[in-house]
């Protein structure tokens, strides 16, 4: 059993422990509200972008092949996966979560005889990626230093996707994030953005007709690499969002669990005491019958 130095030690580690999970949180907690307002923000110009350009496509969809980024190499053999994950850990499940669905993407895509590789963003995403797909990984981006995340950080991905593109590294790239629902709750998700999945008109729904100008052709030129950044830019942002999300109720419940410790471990240490004082006393009893 051990000494009561040793159970003050352990409980006195343990309030520590708590004071600094609770701090966690507390930051975690003040910086959630700025970065849950950027992700909102960001999904209305995000959804309004990919309407144009559907809109734009469905023009242009007579007028011949469009642009690749579009029309896509018209192969299905090789695959990228764009994996962003946080640069931190002490965050639940939030970054196994999006590795978990990416990783069961590619084990599925290589059971049908396809090629898979990955371009990661986040260190704990490549960190846990590595363990099965190392050589399979051809970039990785860390933003640990960024401070703030600003729309030239997405710009700068999508400009080395695009790149990898049009060099012949791939034929379909999939973006895989976090979309922010609530602190409690942040939802995997997958989305093809090479090429550009166009969702149909639903029937009966009303349709404007415009006149374009210059051709469809050129515009989409113009708005699909920026509409690819958008995108990714919003998968940052829901990431950053649910980070803070995640690790707030992550340090909650590592609190609530320190909290919990402690009574058991003060209950288990003044029991303890209590024996020794009760033993003493008979022992002075005894003692004092004796003489």
């Amino acid at each position: 059993m051990a000494s009561l130095k040793d159970m003050r030690v352990r409980i006195a580690s343990t309030k520590a422990t708590q004071k600094i999970t609770k701090a966690m949180q507390m930051v975690a907690a003040s910086k959630l509200r700025r970065a849950q307002t950027a992700a909102e923000a960001a999904r209305p110009y995000a959804e309004r972008m990919d309407a144009v350009i559907t809109n734009i496509a469905g023009a242009a969809s007579g007028a011949g092949n469009g642009p690749a980024l579009l029309a896509g190499t018209g192969k299905d053999n090789v695959h990228l996966l764009l994996v962003c994950t946080g640069e931190r850990g002490l965050s639940g499940a939030f970054n196994s979560s999006i590795v978990r669905l990416a990783r069961e993407r590619a084990n599925a895509l290589i059971a049908q005889g396809k090629t898979v590789k990955f371009f990661c963003v986040g260190r704990k995403g490549y960190e846990q990626l590595r363990r099965n797909f190392d050589k399979q990984i051809v970039e990785n981006i860390e933003l640990r230093s960024v401070r703030q995340l600003g729309f030239k950080n997405a710009e700068d991905i999508a400009k080395r996707v695009i790149a990898r593109f049009e060099a012949g590294e791939f034929d379909v790239c999939t973006l895989f994030y976090a979309r922010f629902k609530s602190v409690i709750a942040q939802i995997p998700t997958d989305q093809q953005i090479i090429p550009l999945v166009i969702e149909k008109a639903k029937d009966g729904a009303a349709s404007a007709v415009y006149d374009y100008e210059p051709a469809e052709d050129e515009i989409l030129t113009s708005l699909l690499p920026r509409n690819l950044a958008v995108q990714i830019f919003r998968a940052l942002l829901e990431n950053n969002a649910s980070f803070y999300g995640a690790q707030m109720s992550a340090m909650d419940n590592a609190t609530r669990n320190a909290g919990e410790m402690i009574r058991k471990q003060t209950l288990v240490y003044n029991r303890t005491r209590q024996a020794m004082i009760t033993k003493e006393l008979i022992e002075i009893i005894s003692g004092a019958e004796a003489v």
